[in-house]
């Protein structure tokens, strides 16, 4: 019987077994893959195939006796439910009773003993904490031990899409320029390299695009810059002739995938890299030329990427106005079929909804699998329907569709929720109208120049704690142009990130709240920072909600919303309105009037 055919637990077996032969007592597998992705390649997710656990965030520990699934609190539901009979115990982070990682495997086991874990998928940062947090009780690490590449026998190759040229008219800057804006960083800093291991960083630089990971428009590969040269590590037939003269042309050099690490070696040996430990590989790290120096520090293009040129401005505010006529005829046609009785589930509402988005120029693919969630599992946070859970939309309850398109010219990202019954409950409009405050609050937030992320957090939540509500995810994440819908470095959330919130960031905009067994709601923008005022005190910045598309006002308490609420409503309606109008039919015109009318 092959291993994809097994049980969890028949896994979990034969793991075990091969953890013995290499005299490991424990084991770490993380969701990460080489490039510190989100979202890994098939051949990467050994996070998923170890445990079934089908969420976005996680992490296994093996023993001889044991295992566990950390995950956050998007995935406690979900997790429950696919853990169930597995063998594997679900950890909750950031509950109280909840041990980290390091304090459950120094409970578990005894000095001298090994944890293995693959060098490849472990970050720089997490790798050097491990051991030192281990070492203290006399435990030994090993991250030379790929034992997932060894017991899943049918393990998928390397993805082989083609990788694609991101025009100069959408990327808006030439791969030249912004090698040069990159060693000017590396010359800052006082280093001579940098290693670009995240997928979306050497797509950004190099103004290529790919189809190796669903839903983010990338191709694997790393890069290599230095003051003097600029290496694509990329396999030669995933480029075509006209990519590979450009390349050429841009003073690119271009090396097999896997030359990367020898390459490294061959460096000279006092080389200075300036590398993000948290985002790159241990594997790179133990492949430096000897005598070499890390400077830590965020990733050069990490940074400049997520500042927003003015082109890749453009190209969003076109994404959203295709995004803003794709959602109204969805809504549209969601809501008259309801009214005829017509059969629904959540998988059938997201297919029609992408065939909208498929329906507009640029359209590329959707940018993550669509949250189509009716009733209860709207409380799953990350929910994703499949066909043993997709459900029927009954009109006695709320819908939340949580999606995104990519477009050539652009990342989108959305989230509404609608009521499909014909009275909304008063804890459902009370719910509803606090969160949405939370939208408004940092859509119409002004703050000084050089904040930080974590002190906008309250803006978003104030109205919620007020009524004692909280939600345990981020509220603000950036988002990629035609790449990752989840970009960093930038973040708005409770956690610390030093990140200072700049001009020119696109972000999303999304407080929410969830009732468990009941529903979940959520109303999602895209932001994008822009200079506000110049006053004795500072400089200031705020936000543009550039999203198009209507908030259904059913879901409104207005007597719980101040007057400058209403009006920031009133106006984005109108707004919505004017922008779509033309591009809609009159039928859809006058659908979408009704529902942007003034509360």
């Amino acid at each position: 019987m092959k291993h994809s055919e097994l049980t969890v637990a028949e896994r979990l077996a034969a793991f075990r077994r091969e953890m013995k032969t290499e005299g490991l007592d424990a084991y770490i597998i993380p969701t990460e893959d080489p490039h510190m992705s989100e979202y890994p390649a098939s051949c990467w997710k050994y996070r998923k195939w170890i445990s079934g656990f089908t969420g976005s965030a996680g992490t296994v520990v093996i023993t001889a006796d044991k295992a566990g699934l950390w995950t956050d609190s998007r995935y406690f539901l979900q997790a429950e439910a696919q853990l169930e009979g597995s063998g594997i115990d679900l950890y909750r982070l950031m509950l109280p009773d909840t041990p980290t990682i390091t304090d459950f495997l120094r409970k578990e086991l005894v000095p001298g003993n090994v944890v293995g874990y693959n060098a490849l998928t472990y970050s720089i940062k997490s790798a050097d904490s491990l051991a030192s947090d281990l070492k203290e009780y006399g435990i030994k690490t090993d991250g030379g031990k790929a034992i997932a590449d060894k017991v899943w026998n049918t393990r998928p190759g390397l993805p082989s899409g083609k990788a694609f040229e991101m025009p100069l008219r959408h990327a808006g800057k030439s791969t030249p320029e912004k090698i040069n804006e990159i060693r000017n960083m590396l010359s800052a800093s006082g280093a001579d390299y940098t290693v670009l291991s995240a997928l979306d960083e050497v797509a950004w630089t190099f103004n290529l695009r790919g189809e190796d990971v669903a839903y983010n428009p990338v191709a694997v590969g790393y890069a290599l810059i230095g003051k003097e040269k600029a290496v694509l590590f990329m396999d030669d037939e995933k480029l075509t002739a006209d990519l590979k003269k450009r390349l050429d042309d841009d003073s690119v050099e271009i090396l097999p995938y896997g030359a990367l690490q020898e390459t490294l070696k061959r460096l000279p040996g006092n080389s200075r890299f300036l590398l993000d430990v948290a985002r790159t590989n241990a594997g790179i790290g133990e492949a430096l030329p000897a005598g070499s120096e890390i400077i830590p520090g965020l990733s050069p293009a990490n940074i400049l990427k997520s500042i927003k040129n003015e082109t890749e401005l453009q190209g969003f505010r076109s994404a959203v106005l295709k995004d803003g006529i794709a959602m109204t005829k969805f809504f549209k046609w969601l809501e008259e079929s309801m009214e005829k009785g017509e059969r629904i589930t959540e998988l059938g509402a997201a297919a029609k909804l992408k065939s909208f988005r498929a329906e507009q120029p640029l359209f590329l693919s959707e940018s993550f699998a669509p949250i189509s969630s009716y009733g209860p599992h709207g409380a799953v946070v990350h929910y994703s329907p499949s066909p043993e859970t997709d459900t029927e939309l009954l009109p006695d309850s709320l819908y939340l569709i949580d999606s995104g398109g990519q477009y050539l010219d652009g990342t989108t990202d959305i989230t509404r929720t609608i009521p499909l019954l014909a009275e909304p409950t008063g804890q459902m409009r009370s719910d509803f109208t606090a969160a949405l405050r939370g939208t408004i609050g940092i859509a119409m937030a002004r703050f000084p120049k050089g904040i930080r992320g974590c002190l906008l957090d309250a803006y978003a939540r104030h109205a919620l704690w007020d009524a004692g509500i909280n939600y345990l995810h981020g509220t603000c994440h950036g988002i990629g142009h035609c790449l990752n819908v989840h970009e960093g470095p930038q973040s708005i959330r409770m956690e610390e990130n030093p990140v200072k919130i700049e001009t020119g960031m696109v972000m999303s905009d999304e407080p929410a709240m969830y009732r468990a067994g009941e529903y979940g709601i959520r109303t999602e923008n895209m932001i994008v920072v822009k200079d506000d005022i110049s006053t004795q005190f500072g400089d200031f910045l705020s936000f543009e909600t550039i999203t198009l598309c209507y908030i259904d006002t059913r879901l409104i308490d207005k007597t719980q919303m101040t007057q400058k609420e209403i009006k920031w409503l009133n106006d984005y309606h109108e707004r919505v309105y004017d922008t779509l109008a033309d591009h809609l039919s009159d039928d859809e015109k006058s659908w979408l009037r009704r529902k942007t009318l003034p509360i």
